[in-house]
């Protein structure tokens, strides 16, 4: 929007398309430094934190917990039914001829074709119901989320690049609804599961379930050391993956800028860089990942290996059948499952609680304040405007205004000019509370526009800004952005008095033509003309022009300074621009200066005093850049 205001959010933006220093953020050895600086994430805090989302499921999760219980149960119940029907096989000690109960088996394998049926119904009303619950819980986090970057401060967004923020709302928050879906019956398989199982082995025999359970103090040493070495670069591949979305959206934004400097090599150098470092933390991450499961099949295998003999040597004491330690040898694994499954899970899981804790960082992020409570009547607004004892800067430290006082009377066309930096656009962000002051007051129709509320401060104002903002909608509805309740007539007339008519008239669905992102299928000149023609529709009390004719041709210019004329009639105008020219039958032209007013008068005042002003002028018109 500004010159000024880059001061600031260059200092938390990479350079666009450059390589990059070595300590700086476009390098890849500030990279390295900034993730390895990351303190630990709160785990415990983010999965709270999703509960309370899950939360708003709870019947669902109440659904999906008695489906786990019946899966459970049933699964639970297999290898005792196998057991049985084993030990209906048996051979006779006495004539050593195999002995067969074939009512027994044939009752049992019923019973286990019946078991196997319902744990497969059982499953699939796990999954069906995991999915909603997951939709549900992202739907409100991606709602939550989108709503809080709505009313997050102008601030916030100008210091954080914002590739990292759609990354958030999309991989991010995908990452979160995969693992909800798929982890969450597992989390409450795996409690019932290991309760289940250590109560049947005991009650088969208590001495081959202690035996079962040497293992297990080995499984979770494995799983914890492999899980801090997994955890770091988990986290830092989310961080990097923002990283990287971020270039990849400053890229095709500025496609146009890279290709005209001919710096296609070093964007994509660039790009290669950190696309290498997100390359070299994945395979780090799925190595350590990929070990989990080895590690663990190693040791179920070893546990299996004791019970069998263990169980051998008990069947041949007669202290237990062959059924009893099939059915052990089962309830091992089951036993041993949950932990597996967690660990084998973890990967995701922390891919899952490091895209939320980024997501609740902006859940997190104060709100833009809003303490306004002295409502304005919009047909009483005279339009008086103070700036009194202004100090500001983006950056602390470094002031871009300096105890800056100016007074607008109500209806005076204002121009507000001065060299580049030199803090024109900053006035206007201070005047619409995109920024708050660090000191003094500004005042409208005499009320502190911190008493404002903001939504209505910002309704009194129209804006024309310079670089034009249109959406991928219709060119009726981009101009009904002003004023949403506006007839078809009126936005004709805003079209026509801002001079968009002519060109909107011989496109082939006219009003109703389609817009592509950001308006790229019209010229520049024709979206500052919409812009234009949405600041006609809204009607404001106090209007502001940042450079609203730079992208148009000197005759449209011409109209256009001709159409604003009557719309800045009986309203207070303040306009900010660098064509001098188009200033000159301005009530009092102000110039700025290192953060203060260093002179204010009209156009033939000013050339009088040969000061700041006539240096621009006659610069400018000398051909020189101002």
């Amino acid at each position: 929007m500004a010159d000024e205001k880059t001061q600031a959010s260059a200092q938390a933006q990479r350079p666009m398309f450059g390589p990059g220093g070595p300590g700086g953020r476009g390098g890849p050895g500030g990279m390295n430094a900034r993730i390895m600086r990351e303190k630990p994430k709160d785990v415990r805090g983010t999965v709270r934190k999703l509960m309370k989302y899950l939360g708003h499921s709870r019947y669902l999760m109440l659904l999906l917990l008695l489906a786990v219980l019946a899966s459970t149960a049933l699964n639970l119940a297999a290898p005792a039914l196998q057991g049985k029907a084993i030990d209906a096989i048996a051979l006779d000690p006495e004539n050593g001829k195999l002995s067969v109960d074939f009512d027994t088996l044939v009752r049992m394998l019923t019973w286990m074709g019946v078991v196997y049926i319902f744990s497969a119904l059982a499953q699939l009303a796990q999954g069906l119901i995991s999915a909603k619950i997951s939709q549900t819980t992202v739907y409100m986090l991606r709602k939550d989320l989108f709503e809080k970057i709505s009313h997050l401060p102008i601030a916030y967004l100008d210091s954080h690049q914002h590739g990292d923020i759609m990354s958030r709302m999309t991989n991010d928050v995908d990452n979160v609804s995969n693992t909800i879906s798929s982890s969450i019956s597992s989390l409450f398989s795996s409690v019932l599961t290991l309760v289940g199982a250590f109560v049947l082995m005991v009650a088969k025999s208590w001495k081959m379930a202690l035996i079962a359970m040497v293992t297990i103090p080995l499984t979770l040493l494995v799983s914890a050391v492999l899980s801090r070495a997994m955890r770091k670069y988990f986290v830092q591949r989310q961080k990097i993956l923002g990283d990287l979305n971020g270039q990849i959206e400053e890229m095709v934004s500025g496609y146009k800028t890279v290709m005209a400097y001919g710096r296609e090599p070093a964007a994509c150098e660039r790009f290669t860089k950190t696309s290498e470092e997100f390359r070299r933390c994945s395979i780090r991450a799925n190595v350590w990942g990929g070990i989990m499961g080895p590690c663990n099949n190693i040791i179920n295998n070893l546990n299996y290996l004791i019970i069998a003999a263990f169980g051998g040597y008990f069947s041949i004491r007669g202290q237990i059948s062959i059924g009893d330690i099939q059915a052990i040898l089962s309830y091992s694994r089951q036993f041993t499952q949950p932990i597996n499954m967690i660990a084998s899970q973890y990967a995701q899981i922390l891919t899952a609680v490091a895209g939320a804790e980024r997501v609740f960082a902006i859940l997190d992020t104060p709100n833009e304040t809003d303490r306004g409570e002295v409502h304005l009547d919009p047909s009483s607004i005279r339009g008086a405007i103070e700036f009194n004892d202004i100090c500001f800067a983006y950056t602390e430290g470094k002031p871009v205004l300096k105890h800056l006082n100016l007074r607008v009377e109500p209806g005076q066309k204002i121009a507000i000019v001065g060299a580049t930096g030199s803090g024109k656009t900053t006035i206007v962000n201070l005047l619409t509370r995109f920024y708050d002051v660090d000191s003094g007051e500004i005042l409208l129709d005499g009320v502190s526009v911190q008493d404002i509320p903001k939504k209505e401060l910002r309704g009194a104002i129209g804006i024309v800004l310079q670089d034009t903002v249109l959406f991928s909608d219709t060119i009726d509805r981009n101009i009904r952005y002003g004023k949403l309740d506006a007839t078809d007539e009126e936005i004709r007339h805003a079209a026509a008095v801002s001079h968009s008519d002519s060109f909107i008239e011989r496109l082939p669905d006219g009003y109703g033509t389609l817009l592509s992102e950001s308006g790229s299928n019209l010229s520049q000149g024709q979206r500052q003309l919409l812009a234009i023609s949405r600041a006609v529709l809204a009607d404001p009390k106090i209007l502001i022009l940042d450079e609203a004719t730079s992208s148009v041709d000197t005759r449209t210019e011409m109209h256009i300074q001709q159409a604003l004329v009557a719309l800045m009639q009986n309203r207070t105008s303040l306009i900010i621009a660098h064509r001098l020219s188009t200033i000159r039958d301005a009530d009092v032209i102000v110039v700025i200066k290192n953060g203060t007013v260093a002179e204010a008068g009209s156009h033939e005042e000013l050339l009088e005093q040969k000061g700041e002003y006539y240096t621009l002028y006659q610069n400018q018109f000398a051909g020189f850049a101002t």
